[in-house]
């Protein structure tokens, strides 16, 4: 996912698109993701996670060269919205996957999984934008990325489930009980996600005044502590337990929010942001844990439903922030999502975790 990126503007000069087609181009991607989550998880709860894995990442490696090449719109769009449903599926059947291993074992090992993807996403852009900067073609680049992918796939498919939790009930349900409410949560993390992800950079230029050059620093920031976070996170969990891990990581990122948002300074900012992907480095985490041990929901219809409105809170966050800060102004966006926090915060007590 990460190695399509920094493949972004060269996607868009090759296709000779304006910014609003590009940004309507990329809902492809996210549209892909949401619709296969639902499908993916009952093929598994079927099939197993091994196949829908299996095939999940050989579609992703064969739509990275494409994407990387084509200059047709509308083949873009269609090679995003498979990109995206393959992307999609394997993050709903991983964390089927996850769950199931997690439970298995008898002790926390969600946060390091979500350790390890946050540590991909660095490897995965970091990796395609220095061999573009070095000066290979964008073809090159996502060869390189598919090879890396495909030998990891290999090295790791002979230990994939070759089953699922099964569940009675329909393949497809909508989230009710607990499953809606572990689902609105995840709804605000990632919401703040791409607040960070999307918004950051406009902020620390346009209100810290920072050079445009140093505006992904927030995001940097972000994610350097979110994954050094999560890679830590499973004794943080051992230690207190899922519910005060919730409420602290909350209050921390509402904290960091709430600083880079009033405090003027631009290195004040850098730390709130640092604090908001500290705080909330490891509530997914705990969230997907609490997912899998309610009894609302079968796990082949509950992962896939908590996934895809977290998927929802990225893609349509930002939006959102974009028409509040129209309405109103930037910081004043940013302070709604810290009350959102707040909440998170304020309603983890009623979980099971």
């Amino acid at each position: 996912m990460a190695a399509w990126a920094p493949l972004v503007p060269f996607a868009k000069a090759r296709a000779g698109l304006d910014d609003g087609t590009l940004g309507v181009l990329l809902l492809a991607l996210g549209a892909g993701s949401m619709v296969a989550m639902p499908l993916a998880g009952a093929l598994a709860s079927r099939m197993g996670c091994r196949p829908v894995l299996l095939l999940s990442f050989v579609v992703a490696s064969l739509m990275l060269p494409a994407l990387a090449t084509l200059s047709s719109p509308l083949l873009l769009a269609l090679a995003l919205l498979v990109f995206g449903a393959s992307i999609g599926s394997a993050d709903c059947v991983m964390n089927m996957q996850a769950v199931i291993v997690e439970r298995d074992s008898g002790r926390p090992m969600m946060s390091g999984f979500h350790g390890l993807y946050s540590l991909g996403g660095i490897v995965g852009a970091g990796g395609v934008s220095l061999l573009l900067w070095a000066g290979a073609t964008p073809l090159v680049a996502t060869l390189a990325a598919v090879g890396l992918l495909l030998a990891a796939t290999a090295y790791a498919s002979p230990h994939f489930l070759r089953h699922a939790s099964r569940g009675d009930g329909p393949a497809f349900a909508m989230p009710h009980g607990t499953v809606l409410f572990i689902g609105v949560l995840c709804f605000i993390l990632f919401l703040t996600e791409g607040s960070v992800l999307d918004w950051s950079a406009v902020f620390l230029t346009a209100e810290r005044g920072m050079d445009p050059a140093h505006g992904g620093l927030g995001y940097a920031a972000f994610s350097a502590t979110m994954t050094a976070g999560r890679l830590t996170g499973d004794a943080v969990v051992r230690r207190l337990g899922g519910i005060p891990v919730i409420m602290g990581g909350a209050l921390c990122a509402a904290a960091g929010l709430g600083l880079a948002t009033l405090v003027p300074s631009g290195a004040v900012a850098l730390l709130g942001y640092a604090l908001v992907g500290l705080g909330c480095s490891n509530i997914v985490p705990v969230l997907f844990t609490a997912t899998g041990r309610q009894t609302a929901m079968p796990e082949h219809i509950a992962i896939p439903a908590v996934t895809t409105l977290g998927y929802a809170g990225i893609l349509a966050g930002p939006a959102g922030i974009g028409l509040l800060a129209h309405a109103t102004s930037l910081p004043f966006a940013f302070l709604a999502v810290v009350v959102l926090l707040l909440g998170v915060a304020a309603s983890a007590r009623v979980l099971k975790v």
